[in-house]
Formats: structure tokens, sequence, C-alpha cells
């Protein structure tokens, strides 16, 4: 993290500080209690800018329930790191206490203190995986019954995996999660469209299994020579969880990783390309006097015969003074929603992009079972009018 933390601050909802740990002595509690408190009376319920520059100091706070999570540095820091070890605080909280509020904070005092001394050393990051923490710090650790000794992994490079872990069965369950987002003007011409998807895993290896997952990216297919017609996909904004490692990516774009045990994001990305709408969405209206209107709507699907969707809503907007509309559908149901001023056709079915590989590497020689599974799920998908 470029710039290291001063303070970490806990607040209530009023922005008077509960919980706060100094790292580096130059940012007191009454200081950005005072600047806080102003901050939030003056802001009210407008949006809250989460990067505030006050008085030669950089505040950088979420809120969460009925709690401020704030860090405070007058050196010049990556807020976007400060923020995102934040969220990183906020997890490892709930998986303590369940959920984070006030009331929790107060009745867990000892324990917050020693999390943020182990998750922040000298204001920089240090152990932010639960699963890590909950080893050696107890959520009854006040009653010091015994000495708990710093697990493996704080004490080597793998600081999100332990040592010794094993299972009978070594699988890992891969899902590629795309959410589709379109916009679409009246005239049916797609005015914007992209795709943002993320490789949800699920492991559960013995070891330390050294796993490799390759893509068919555009940038490594042209590297290597390939042809990329039809096949290859462009990757933009892509973000890794931190197990990847980034220089191996850098050079030969494979995704080589040890894996934290269990449920984790790996890697989230954004194709920009021009995307094909999976449903195709035409109305016509059709004003017959100044209080009746028909409105033809028309849905059929653009993916593969062998694919088929499920749970299919579309929403029509209907004027605000409509009453007691007519409805007739040819498959699936649909209903007046006053409270949306909209129709919604459901429909439970509706019939009708890809991995590579994903390779499991263990140095003792034991056979994983890889499960790779595509989902595509609805983005924002709005068919404009008028």
């Amino acid at each position: 993290m470029a710039g290291a933390a001063s303070a970490l601050f806990l607040l209530d909802i009023k922005g008077r500080v509960l919980v706060w740990r100094d790292y580096r002595g130059d940012v007191s509690a009454v200081q950005a209690e005072r600047f806080f408190t102003k901050f939030i009376e003056k802001e009210g319920d407008q949006s809250q800018d989460p990067v505030v520059y006050d008085n030669g100091v950089s505040y950088m706070f979420i809120q969460h329930n009925n709690v401020y999570l704030m860090t405070a540095s007058r050196q010049n820091c990556n807020a976007a790191s400060h923020l995102l070890f934040l969220h990183r605080v906020v997890n490892v909280f709930k998986h303590y206490f369940e959920e984070l509020e006030e009331e929790s904070l107060r009745d867990n005092f000892v324990v917050v203190y020693e999390l943020l001394d182990e998750m922040m050393d000298f204001g920089y990051p240090q152990y932010t995986e639960a699963k890590i923490l909950s080893e050696f710090i107890k959520t009854d650790a006040y009653r010091m019954e015994v000495t708990q000794r710093p697990p493996m992994a704080v004490t080597n490079a793998v600081s999100w995996r332990s040592e010794g872990i094993r299972y009978k069965k070594n699988e890992v369950f891969l899902d590629v999660v795309e959410s589709v987002n379109i916009l679409v003007n009246s005239n049916g011409q797609i005015i914007r469209s992209d795709v943002v998807g993320a490789l949800k895993m699920w492991t559960y290896l013995s070891g330390m299994p050294e796993c490799k997952l390759g893509l068919n990216d555009r940038v490594l297919l042209e590297a290597q020579g390939r042809t990329t017609k039809g096949k290859a996909i462009d990757l933009d904004d892509i973000k890794f969880h931190q197990c990847v490692r980034l220089a191996r990516f850098e050079n030969d774009r494979t995704i080589s990783f040890i894996p934290p045990d269990g449920s984790f994001d790996l890697m989230t990305y954004r194709l920009s390309t021009q995307v094909k709408p999976l449903i195709w969405v035409e109305a016509q209206v059709e004003r017959h006097s100044k209080s009746r209107i028909e409105i033809m709507v028309k849905a059929r699907s653009q993916f593969k015969e062998r694919s088929t969707a499920t749970n299919v809503e579309i929403e029509l907007p209907v004027p605000s003074d409509a009453t007691n509309p007519n409805v007739r559908t040819s498959m699936g149901s649909a209903a007046y929603a006053p409270e949306n001023d909209a129709l919604v056709w459901k429909i439970k079915s509706f019939p009708g992009g890809k991995v590579r590989y994903l390779k499991i590497i263990e140095k003792s020689g034991y056979q994983a079972l890889p499960w790779v599974r595509y989902i595509t799920m609805a983005g924002e998908y709005e068919l404009r009018l008028v």
C-alpha cells in the first residue's frame, strides 16, 4: 500500500469514536471525531464522498449498518487500498460476531483490539483472511486460558492458507458467473452493452496445491501466434484474489495460484465487446383513445437450443393512472404491479463462453476432480420505447 494509515477508527452513526487504534501517532481521536461529526452533519442524507481531505489529513471511510469504519493518513496514500482494507475488516468482524454493529463492538472490545493489532502493523495491512486469524485469535481469547501459537500461515508466504489441510476426496468447483448489461433504443439499436463476470471457486484440496487456469484470452492467443477469429475474448478491468501470481499472469497470461481453503472469488472482469441480447424484446404501442391503450410485447430467445433461461421477468411500464389492465399471454403469467406502475411478465422456463482448462498440481501426486459450470445472469437490461 502506497502511504500508510495513521490510525483506524470505528465510529457510531453520529460520528462519535467507539474504538480506535493509533498506528503512527500523528492523528488523534479527538481530531478525527471533531472532523467527522461536522462532516456528517453537513452532508446529512446526501451521498457522501468516501475520501475527504481536511487540514493535512486524508480520511477514508465506509458505512456498515450503524457503524462507520475510517482510516486517517497524513501521507500521500492509495485511497482505494485503504477502502478495500476497510471492507476486509468488515468481513473479519462479521466472521467473529455474526454481524457488525455498534452493540457487537461494545460487547467485544478485547477481541476487536486484538484483531486490529494483527490486521495492521504501523499503518500497513498484514493479515485480512478471517479463517487464518481465527486460528490464533479466538472469540474468548481474553480469558487467556492457553497461549496460542501462531499458525504457519502467519509466518510463511501463503498467508491465506494453512498447512496440514487434508480431505478424503479432493474436489474443485468453478462457477463462471456473468451478468449481461444492455441498453436498446426505440429503433432496436444497441446503445450500450457489456458483460461483468466473476470466477467463483470452491476448493477442497489437501496440502498446498498449485492450480493453473487458462483463458481463451485474445492477448494470450495472439502472443502464441494462434488465430483468434471467433475464439478469443478481450478482458478488461481484471481484478484478482491475492493468491494469484501477478507476475506469471503478466508474463504468459496463465492464472497460477495456491487457493484458499473453501469458497472465494478468484477473479472479476468486464467484457466491453458488443453483446447479443440473450432474449430480444419488442414492444408495439397503439393508442385507441385518451383512456385506452394497447401494448403488444413479443420476446424471443437468441441462445442455443440446448440452453434454457429460468425465472425470466419482463417489466413493462404503464401510465400511473392505469386501472384493471386486461392481460393475455401465450406462455408464463403476467400481473399488474401498481406499486411499480408496471406489468410484470414472468416465465419460469424460457427454452431456447468458455474457460479453457483447470489443472491442479500437488507434489504428493493425488488426483483431484475439477468441475466447471457456466452461469449467465441478467444485469441491467433496458429497452426504450421512445
